[in-house]
């Protein structure tokens, strides 16, 4: 209990400190992500000692439920941020973003793992996987906000947003194909992924989500018509939404990343942005409560000596990641993406693809079935890459864009467009 307490302190110490200087640290050029993850650093073991996962437990499962809390109020989150007549009318587009894009990246990671560290096949594979998908976390600050309007067309903004939120759901296939690999023969492995993992964990968690979205909308709505509903419940109506579909797909054994999603794209269905107006309030308020500390629990998690033992071939790795990752899928994609329509479309798009809470979930929950430290070595060391690099360039570049494109100057083709052309 009063390892318990140290951690509660801290972590509320420090979002009062990040609170209060606010406005002035989002002027500035280190985002809270950052500095929240190097006062995890300087209270965890490597400093201070304040604060040691490994003390309390097992490290990677306090990580792993940790990061799966933060996933279900930032998904939902991502979700609600999308119009709902965006998946509509830009289904192709989000289908190859989401699609070939999120399997060109994991080629691409796996191909550079299996190169540079010289790991067994299958391992490199699904350290690939667990680094592919894009952070819906982590990109939310770059898409949203005053200097993102300004800056940022919506089409870019709602294309990271939904590709954020989608290919974390659906990387749960790419992290489970290379985990039966390693687990069982390969009879078995395709037969257990294509029957349970693709149909049962993927498939039912997405008409799970579904149908949970469109209940809790129409029940928002039928509370509201008969003014059931106090004003500060509906605040926090969509933040229990999502730990409601985070801890029942986790109870019928699917994806509970992919049920959170899936619960929020039907929920903007149902009800209306008007409707909901109160509801991102909260929701918006939660999010930032949730999604600094994740980022200072990762700073006393991280694996200095494992660090250490991958040696410069490690930096390697995440320097070739942030530069090849994403970018080079793009660049094959973009005949086929009308939202792609210049190049600093495809370079801001390509660029910013963040790697953070998502990849602490899958590999702590990898690192915790496999018992293979070597995952946790690897990923988190690209994610602290990802968190340094993407963080301190997402003001600077969303400026860039706005000044290159006319977007700031109230020039940008898409500006002043309706919503309808927009999307």
């Amino acid at each position: 209990m009063e390892r318990f307490d140290v951690i509660v302190a801290a972590l509320g110490g420090m979002i009062l400190l990040l609170g209060l200087p606010s406005k002035w640290i989002s002027r500035g050029p280190v985002p809270p992500t950052l500095l929240a993850l190097a006062f995890g650093i300087l209270v965890g073991p490597a400093a201070l000692g304040w604060i040691d996962p490994a003390a309390l437990g097992d490290s990677a499962t306090i990580l792993e439920r940790a990061a799966r809390l933060t996933l279900a109020i930032g998904l939902l989150g991502v979700a609600l941020g999308v119009p709902r007549e965006y998946p509509r009318r830009n289904a192709r587009e989000m289908m190859i973003l989401v699609g070939p894009g999120t399997v060109l990246m994991w080629a691409v990671s796996a191909t550079l793992v299996y190169l540079i560290l010289d790991f067994h096949f299958w391992l490199a594979v699904l350290i690939g996987a667990i680094i592919t998908a894009t952070d819906p976390v982590a990109a939310s600050p770059i898409v949203t906000g005053e200097l993102a309007k300004r800056n940022l067309p919506e089409r870019l903004r709602h294309a990271i947003s939904f590709e954020s939120g989608a290919n974390d759901g659906l990387s749960y296939l790419l992290v489970f194909l290379p985990f039966l690999m390693l687990t069982r023969t390969p009879e078995e492995a395709l037969s257990q992924w294509l029957v349970h993992t693709l149909l049962w964990e993927v498939g039912g968690a997405t008409l799970f989500g579904l149908a949970l979205g469109y209940t809790a909308g129409k029940l928002l709505q039928i509370a509201g018509k008969h003014d059931a509903i106090e004003g500060a419940w509906r605040l926090i109506y969509t933040v229990a939404l999502g730990l409601f579909a985070a801890g029942a797909g986790r109870l019928i054994g699917s994806d509970e990343v992919l049920v959170i999603f899936a619960a929020g794209a039907a929920f903007v269905q149902v009800v209306s942005a008007s409707e909901r107006e109160e509801e991102e309030q909260g929701q918006e308020a939660v999010d930032r409560f949730f999604s600094v500390p994740i980022f200072a629990l990762l700073g006393t998690a991280l694996p200095w000596e494992g660090w250490r033992a991958l040696g410069w071939n490690g930096v390697l790795l995440a320097v070739a990641v942030l530069l090849l990752r994403r970018p080079l899928p793009l660049l094959l994609l973009r005949p086929l993406l009308p939202s792609v329509r210049s190049w600093p479309d495809t370079l801001f798009l390509g660029w910013f693809g963040p790697i953070s809470v998502a990849a602490i979930y899958y590999a702590a929950l990898m690192e915790h079935k496999l018992n293979e430290p070597r995952i946790w070595d690897v990923v988190s060391l690209v994610i602290c890459a990802s968190i340094l690099a993407h963080a301190t360039t997402g003001a600077p570049l969303t400026r860039l864009y706005g000044r290159v494109t006319g977007m700031n100057a109230g020039r940008g083709a898409d500006h002043a467009i309706p919503q309808k052309a927009v999307s």
